[in-house]
């Protein structure tokens, strides 16, 4: 009797431990466990640890509710300024309701994947090319409210979107090469026309002022003589003004008698020059 009491009672302990091990699960600290019972969904969504489902009625399904970088592969599609472009995007989304995501959609990756595909076709062709260059920032957000828009019915939350590349042909890429460097060509000639119209400017007040002061025209011109005679390595031929002489007859304080003298002397020398001829 004692010996058929012990049997039993090892054989209840060993199913106690068949069934305690067919029913435990363990859910980690990062998924979310969702129970059907008989196909029916509990109310109840099972957090992380140790829990127990009814083995052979009830099936548990594990949903990961870390966030998900997901590559969106690259879409060709015309801009709208008629473009041939080829660009590829990145989405980063997570499970927020573990029972939408596993009820109302059969893959919810799957699902996000390709609304993210369709709808950056969608934003390539509403977009310039323009915009898709220097502009992303306004078309990640389009694009995000496009995708998040029918995936919060799959219990499912779109972080953030963004446009990692866009491909230009290489008959593009040498036009806008070409436009840079037209562009550059035309600032740098808008530059220097301006430099030539401010340096006129002020060679039309110095020539202004020298004609107020006839004697500055004079120092001007000893002064360039002196900065190429420095050179020393040209012959200079100048030819001497008779102004200049009036200038240093007027600056000697005996100019009177000597200054009639040396204008004579020049009367005569062209008067002599003049018959000669």
């Amino acid at each position: 009797m004692v010996e058929e009491l012990v049997v039993a009672g090892a054989a209840v302990v060993c199913a106690a431990a068949v069934y305690t091990m067919a029913a435990a699960r363990v859910v980690k600290q990062y998924e979310r466990g969702v129970v059907f019972r008989l196909g029916r969904l509990t109310s109840s969504v099972r957090g992380p640890g140790l829990t127990m489902i009814l083995p052979g009625v009830d099936r548990i399904r594990k949903v990961n509710m870390q966030i998900v970088t997901m590559p969106v592969p690259a879409q060709d599609g015309i801009t709208r300024d008629n473009v041939t472009v080829r660009v590829d995007a990145v989405i980063y989304f997570k499970v927020v309701d573990p029972a939408e995501a596993v009820v109302q959609v059969e893959d919810y990756r799957f699902a996000v994947s390709q609304m993210a595909q369709t709808s950056l076709r969608s934003i390539i062709g509403k977009s310039d090319l323009d915009d898709l260059l220097s502009n992303r920032e306004q078309l990640n957000q389009g694009l995000e409210l496009m995708i998040d828009s029918p995936a919060v019915g799959w219990g499912v939350q779109i972080d953030r979107v963004e446009i990692k590349d866009v491909s230009l042909p290489e008959t593009m890429k040498r036009s806008m090469a070409r436009q840079a460097e037209a562009d550059r060509e035309r600032r740098a000639r808008v530059i220097n026309a301006d430099a030539e119209l401010q340096a006129s400017r002020k060679l039309a007040e110095a020539a202004q002022q020298m004609e107020d002061t006839p004697a500055a025209l004079q120092l001007r011109l000893l002064q360039t003589v002196v900065a190429v005679a420095a050179e020393k390595n040209s012959t200079l031929v100048l030819p001497f003004p008779v102004e200049l002489l009036r200038f240093l007859e007027r600056a000697t304080p005996s100019g009177g008698a000597e200054g009639g003298s040396a204008e004579g002397a020049v009367r005569r020398g062209g008067a002599a020059e003049g018959d000669a001829l």
